[in-house]
């Protein structure tokens, strides 16, 4: 198939009509018509249909129209590998809540460093609806929390890091919960959890039942950033991921370990294996390997 053609048809769907697109194109109307009328034969189906002056893609002209975006910016892509050695384009990447402002800036950095070229579209949103979006083809990759379920063959996912649960507390304090194990200080000080709605959360929630724990309850919030802000101001304790984004170097937290078999929380970078842009979400992910240093971890496939 003659991408020339490809970029003819999308060109008149984005201008609604023939003549602007021949202008864009710098060929003859008749060229474009003739070129439209070539990829309708090979496709057997009508792609375009005429409204007075305004030209409309059929049903089937929408269903491809997408797909053809993606084919020619592949295609570009190629050329530029070929002419450079450098990759260019252009990956729709997702990112949970909390990781926007810890994992991701973390990535990103080497990355667009090392590939000025490439441009990142970021999306946000709940592990579970990005696993769906870098399935369904939204999104090219993402990071997220491990989900509880398996999600589709056309993806994978690497482990980046396993964050064991942990109590923290403020530091000021230390002495008076020195003296406390971690299920005592949890029952006993102000308690401010990780939000029930959200994958960390549950993973809380889980285990303060599993072990009859009740908390005097403070504050319920979906944000790690933020709950480690407020245990810092002395306001409460929280049990949480143990994540390398909470700093113990400032000496204003101080975390306990649980003494039971601690439940991990584990973050990963999930990619599309039939994304047209595979060979950008490659170097991403080695970069992912370089940051997270996962040499322990094996690729999963959900």
């Amino acid at each position: 198939m003659n991408t020339d053609y490809l970029e003819s048809f999308t060109r008149v769907v984005e201008c609604n009509s023939l003549a602007e697109a021949a202008r864009r194109l710098r060929i003859t109307p008749g060229a474009v018509a003739a070129r439209i009328r070539i990829l309708e034969e090979e496709l057997g189906v009508a792609l375009i249909q005429r409204s007075g002056a305004t030209v409309k893609p059929t049903e089937a002209g929408l269903r491809i129209y997408d797909r053809a975006l993606d084919l020619l910016q592949n295609e570009r892509d190629l050329k530029a590998v070929a002419a450079t050695g450098s990759i260019e384009g252009e990956i729709q990447l997702g990112a949970f809540p909390s990781g926007l402002t810890t994992h991701l800036p973390a990535l990103l950095e080497p990355f667009c460093s090392r590939h000025p070229e490439i441009s990142v579209q970021v999306q946000y949103d709940a592990s579970d609806a990005l696993c769906g979006k870098v399935h369904a083809g939204q999104l090219d990759a993402a990071l997220v929390i491990e989900p509880p379920f398996a999600v589709p063959k056309n993806c994978e996912m690497l482990t980046l890091q396993e964050e064991p649960l942990v109590v923290i507390a403020p530091l000021p304090d230390s002495d008076a919960y020195g003296a406390m194990d971690a299920h005592e200080l949890l029952t006993t000080a102000p308690f401010i959890r990780y939000h029930r709605s959200s994958s960390s959360g549950k993973l809380v929630d889980r285990y303060l039942k599993d072990h009859n724990l009740h908390p005097r309850q403070r504050i319920e919030i979906d944000s790690l950033l933020t709950i480690v802000a407020l245990v810092e101001r002395g306001i409460g304790v929280s049990l949480v991921p143990d994540s390398f984004s909470i700093s113990y170097r400032d000496r204003r937290l101080i975390k306990l370990p649980l003494p039971d078999r601690t439940p991990i929380r584990k973050i990963g970078l999930v990619w599309n294996r039939h994304s047209p842009r595979l060979a950008i979400i490659s170097e991403l992910v080695d970069q992912a390997r370089r940051v997270f240093a996962t040499t322990d971890h094996e690729d999963k496939n959900f």
